[in-house]
């Protein structure tokens, strides 16, 4: 369906189809179409393939360097990497920190790291999660204490996604511990090769490495790397943190899971003949493909309001959130039943070993059941379903 799409809309969608056919290596298609894990280089030369076109950064205005896509292109981009599937652009680096260094940086710290982000030069991690501190991020330890033209840090964070890959990290660290809780706070940028930071790996139930913990020991950090003023970072942090929790209902992505499920239910055997011609399956199936639809035509909808309303912030975001985390789950827990035993039998063997490390000769089977494991998560990560439902509460309904 193209919702009524302009003609120029409809254009784009096609020149983004024909630019992932004519630019993805078939080898990373093959690779997320299975959801196997691709390597840093791989991540890498598609980002600067997408830079080379102006699309490495689609959230960013044309002032800042980037394409100027209206939120309706932005949408068609996102469901074209998605459905293809094809990797998108390294969110910490182009849809987290790059905005906030556009928004709240000194000149140099612009020409210094806004170029070097759009080409994925420096890779970027979060860190904002504390091993104590739970969801309450007003309520982090690590502390940084000036010393000369330097910063020293010290303490921890947790669920640090990618920062295997990382060169660079930003994160919020305490700088007066006499204030508020929520005054005391700085923006630091961190750059992980310098001595004092530890970096270790967290395996997660799926059996990948996404996640890691990282150890900041006397780190002295350079007083330019802080963005924006001294105990300020509670504000940026507030938009960076709106800027992650926009377009993540991932309707491609879990199009492309059914779309999956359903290849491997033609190749398994069932009472009935082939799984895939089970009423129960068949009617499920069906049923999250539906549902998927009712939830594009509720996210245009908000797209096009955010095209007439550009620079205000629409709540309504949290329901494609809520309803977008729900059906991906839905599409995996059909995925893991099309793949049967054989899935489970083989969970958590494959993804040990990542990108060229696989061992040869894996086929389907391990990589099913760490999708459904995976995407338990996705209730909490960019702001978590009950955070999300509060937010509906407040400030749409009124209560």
């Amino acid at each position: 369906m193209n919702f009524g799409l302009s003609v120029a809309d409809q254009r784009f969608r096609a020149e983004v189809r024909a630019f992932i056919d004519a630019e993805l290596p078939s080898g990373v298609r093959d690779k997320l179409a299975e959801h196997r894990s691709l390597t840093r280089h791989e991540i890498q030369d598609w980002h600067r393939r997408l830079n080379r076109r102006n699309w490495a950064t689609p959230g960013w205005p044309a002032r800042w360097g980037g394409p100027g896509f209206t939120a309706v292109q932005r949408s068609i981009f996102f469901d074209e990497l998605h459905q293809a599937p094809a990797p998108e652009p390294v969110s910490f680096n182009v849809a987290m920190i790059g905005p906030v260094i556009a928004t709240f940086g000194t000149q140099a710290q612009k020409e210094r790291f806004l170029p070097r982000i759009r080409n994925l030069d420096d890779w970027w991690c979060q860190g904002f999660s504390e091993p104590g501190a739970g969801s309450d991020l007003a309520a982090l330890s690590t502390a940084a204490r000036r010393d000369g033209d330097h910063y020293g840090v010290n303490g921890s964070k947790i669920w640090q996604g990618m920062a295997q890959h990382a060169d660079w990290m930003f994160t919020l660290v305490r700088t007066d511990a006499s204030a508020a809780r929520q005054a005391g706070i700085t923006l630091l940028l961190i750059d992980l090769r310098l001595p004092g930071v530890t970096v270790r790996p967290i395996l997660t139930m799926d059996g990948r490495h996404e996640v890691n913990a990282v150890f900041l020991d006397d780190v002295r950090v350079p007083l330019d790397c802080c963005v924006g003023e001294e105990n300020g970072g509670w504000a940026i942090a507030k938009f960076l943190l709106g800027s992650e929790r926009t377009g993540i209902a991932r309707i491609g992505m879990s199009r492309h899971i059914l779309r999956r499920a359903r290849q491997l239910a033609a190749l398994r055997p069932s009472e009935s003949g082939m799984l895939s011609a089970d009423p129960v399956f068949r009617q499920q199936a069906a049923s999250l493909e539906i549902e998927l639809l009712a939830l594009e035509i509720t996210q245009m909808r908000i797209v096009a309001d955010a095209d007439a309303h550009p620079d205000t912030p629409d709540p309504r975001s949290s329901i494609l959130k809520i309803r977008g985390t729900q059906l991906r789950q839905q599409a995996s827990e059909l995925l893991l039943w099309a793949a049967g035993a054989p899935a489970l039998a083989a969970a958590g063997e494959f993804e040990h070993f990542t990108g060229d490390d696989a061992p040869a000769g894996a086929d389907w089977a391990p990589t099913v059941a760490p999708v459904y494991l995976s995407l338990r998560a996705a209730s909490l990560y960019g702001g978590s379903t009950e955070v999300q439902k509060n937010i509906l509460a407040r400030t749409v309904l009124g209560l």
